[in-house]
């Protein structure tokens, strides 16, 4: 069956209790959430789900957790990026083995890589992975800015997409001009403000880190750019301009997108703040300012409870 990569898929948090375990309850109402906000897909071990800092035995679980509860409502997109070969495969293997739909690669994240030793590497590990793969393009995480060959040689190779989160809208139109022949190919903005122009020009849809706490938001500015309604993804960019305001700006460093993301949940009721080394969560100051920036908005899921 042909698996379809469109519309918003939310790099989800990985929820975690005080001793770094894995918060099955907030996982729970976190999937509950996100479905119900009508997301098209989950996408988990990314960045803002912290995946380099879990355990081999955390990623699992999360990856066997999620594929229960999601039971096939929407793909299940799991990150296998990793600085060894065997432990990317470790984790594609397990991701197969319990239900998930597809995975997502980066280049390995420490030793500096060129272009021509990215593809080497895709040309070693592609044959071995068990499910369909997309690109992920994450220059700020991975030291390497993968070039438009690249991307072409891993659809030559049968990668069935790109998440690009480089923050470049040039980069990111070439890409919708270069594979536009083929829609299959799906074009995904991991920068949620680029959402409408990725949709209009011809791209698939996005990674909103900001659908981890109002989905129902992403969803309808999706949903707006695909009709085409000027006028309303005018009034739900603010929106989410006012998310970039307020939610991402507490805090200092880059990591504040992760630990304010995880705050609103907190304050939201719906799982813990606690984050994997060597992250710090907010402090109680910081979490009461998401608290009240959350407060403003009141942008509910349709068909949520309030919490």
């Amino acid at each position: 069956m042909k698996l379809d990569i469109k519309g918003i898929i939310p790099p989800m948090v990985t929820p975690l209790l005080e001793n770094k375990e894995l918060d099955l309850l907030g996982l729970e109402n976190l999937l509950k959430h996100l479905i119900n906000g009508g997301v098209h897909g989950i996408f988990i071990l990314g960045t803002t789900g912290e995946g380099p800092s879990l355990s081999y035995a955390v990623r699992k679980q999360l990856i066997t957790e999620t594929c229960r509860i999601v039971n096939k409502r929407v793909p299940v997109l799991v990150g296998i990026t990793d600085t060894s070969f065997d432990g990317t495969l470790e984790i594609a293997n397990h991701a197969k083995k319990v239900g998930a739909d597809a995975l997502v690669v980066a280049p390995p994240y420490y030793f500096p890589i060129s272009q021509e030793e990215m593809g080497d590497y895709l040309d070693s590990l592609v044959p071995a992975l068990p499910l369909p793969f997309m690109l992920y393009n994450m220059p700020s995480c991975t030291k390497l800015h993968l070039s438009i060959e690249i991307v072409k040689k891993a659809k030559e190779l049968g990668a069935i997409g790109i998440k690009d989160s480089s923050g470049n809208l040039t980069y990111l139109y070439t890409l919708i001009e270069e594979f536009k022949s083929d829609p299959s190919f799906s074009i995904i903005a991991g920068t949620e403000l680029f959402l409408p122009e990725t949709i209009i020009n011809g791209g698939h849809g996005s990674v909103a880190g900001g659908a981890n706490f109002f989905p129902r938001l992403f969803v309808d500015l999706y949903e707006a750019a695909m009709d085409r309604n000027l006028e309303r993804i005018r009034s739900l960019r603010e929106k989410v301009l006012l998310v970039h305001s307020t939610i991402y700006e507490v805090g200092e460093y880059s990591s504040r997108h992760i630990k304010g993301t995880k705050a609103a949940l907190t304050v939201m009721g719906i799982c813990q703040d606690h984050i994997a080394e060597p992250l710090d969560r907010f402090s109680d100051e910081q979490r009461n300012s998401i608290k009240k920036y959350i407060a403003q908005f009141n942008y509910k899921n349709e068909h949520d409870p309030v919490h």
